[in-house]
């Protein structure tokens, strides 16, 4: 009986074993079973899985067949639907800003990607509220810089600035630059310097700045370093001919020694310099009663005086608009060369035949009264110009028929308001 039920028992495990799934054991040969096929393909194809698959290999193979042409693209090379003269344009604002950003110490070329215009640049001008530095702040502040005019108003005028008072890009300190001042500037252009000491504490002053921030530096120096020319007319490589003790080499002299501050900053130090050596400029904002000959026989001849001449008349000199040297500046300071660079008007005149141009443009009837002549009075005084119009291609456009008109309708006004502002 026992071994009759040991027997059924034996059985019915067997008939569970039957019934239960045999599992077998991991192993990783069993991924490469025949059967896995079946179920890796229909994975891909849920989902639409295999879709995006194709659609990435799509897209690499693209990227790399077209690699190679994007590289051979120059950076100058304009693409088809950008109209050329918009490209063209870019390009030039580019280089422009290149040149104007050179490292102050080395020199090397900032890169600038194409489509940036030029950029905004932060400018110091010293005497920026004098006769040429007044004018040469409104050509910065229409070409979209921000300018801050430095000015103890010596010589200098508010009203010559007052127009800008307003323009969010124009800032004005008055300060004298025969003492240290420290701000962060791309350019520095130097024009403040009267006959005085000026002409070294503060071009040294600015030089010093220029080397603290890093900016560029140009000084207004003056076609008086030639003194009393023995050359005719005056080339950058003639070094002049000066009395060191004279009446006027307080001045002259003071601009030689600005210019050898200059050279020293920049082999001494890196400093960016560029140097201008300014010739007789005129026109509107002129101090009424400068001294200057120009200045001197347009407010006498509308003030129905004599117009006074120095000695027999003879002197030579030239005259270029004031318009025509702000342009020369701004070409130095962006250029690539240091200097010096005569900035004047070539047409030479005497001063008796100034006297006659003056008379044409304002009285006929206005007289010469004649008086001795002052010391150390140069007898010639002519720019060659060569040199600026090879490097700098520039030159002045406007005749001194031309522009003294624009001077005497300014004074006229000027002078008119003067008498007014007495009579009252």
């Amino acid at each position: 009986m026992k071994q009759l039920h040991k027997q059924s028992s034996i059985n019915h495990r067997r008939d569970e074993e039957t019934l239960i799934p045999q599992t077998p054991p991991y192993s990783p040969k069993s991924l490469k079973h025949p059967r896995s096929l079946p179920r890796s393909i229909n994975y891909l194809f849920k989902e639409q899985r295999l879709l995006f698959i194709f659609i990435g290999i799509l897209i690499g193979s693209t990227f790399f067949i077209l690699q190679p042409t994007l590289s051979r693209l120059g950076p100058t090379e304009t693409h088809p639907s950008i109209p050329k003269s918009f490209s063209n344009n870019v390009v030039s604002h580019t280089q422009e800003f290149s040149v104007s950003n050179r490292n102050p110490i080395h020199g090397k070329m900032g890169r600038v990607p194409v489509g940036i215009g030029r950029r905004r640049m932060r400018i110091v001008v010293t005497g920026g509220a004098g006769f040429v530095g007044s004018h040469l702040v409104d050509k910065l502040i229409g070409r979209g810089d921000e300018v801050i005019v430095i000015d103890n108003f010596f010589t200098g005028r508010k009203e010559n600035v007052v127009h800008l008072f307003g323009n969010p890009r124009f800032e004005l300190i008055r300060h004298d630059v025969v003492e240290p001042i420290l701000l962060e500037v791309d350019q520095i252009y130097h024009l403040a310097c009267p006959a005085s000491p000026t002409n070294v504490m503060g071009t040294l002053n600015m030089l010093g700045l220029a080397k603290r921030v890093g900016a560029r530096f140009l000084l207004t120096s003056t076609s008086e370093v030639y003194g009393d020319p023995l050359q005719h007319p005056q080339k950058e490589t003639y070094w002049g001919n000066v009395n060191p003790i004279g009446e006027r080499s307080c001045y002259d002299e003071g601009k030689r020694t600005a210019e050898t501050l200059t050279m020293d900053y920049h082999r001494g130090d890196g400093v960016e310099v560029r140097i201008a050596r300014i010739f007789n400029t005129y026109g509107p904002r002129m101090c009424l009663d400068d001294g200057r000959v120009v200045s001197n026989f347009v407010a006498q001849a509308i003030r129905k005086q004599p117009m006074t001449v120095y000695g027999d008349g003879k002197q030579t000199r030239s005259f270029q608009y004031v318009s025509d040297l702000v342009d020369g500046l701004v070409a130095l300071m962006e250029g690539e060369h240091i200097g010096p660079f005569n900035l004047g008007n070539p047409g030479e005149f005497t001063m008796l035949e100034l006297a006659e141009v003056v008379k044409d443009t304002i009285d006929p009837s206005a007289t010469i009264e004649y008086k001795p002549n002052t010391a150390d009075d140069p007898h010639m005084r002519k720019p060659d110009i060569s040199k600026a119009k090879e490097l700098l291609n520039w030159e002045p456009k406007i005749p001194l028929r031309e522009g003294l008109p624009l001077m005497v309708n300014d004074f006229r006004n000027r002078i008119l308001n003067e008498e007014e502002g007495k009579g009252a």
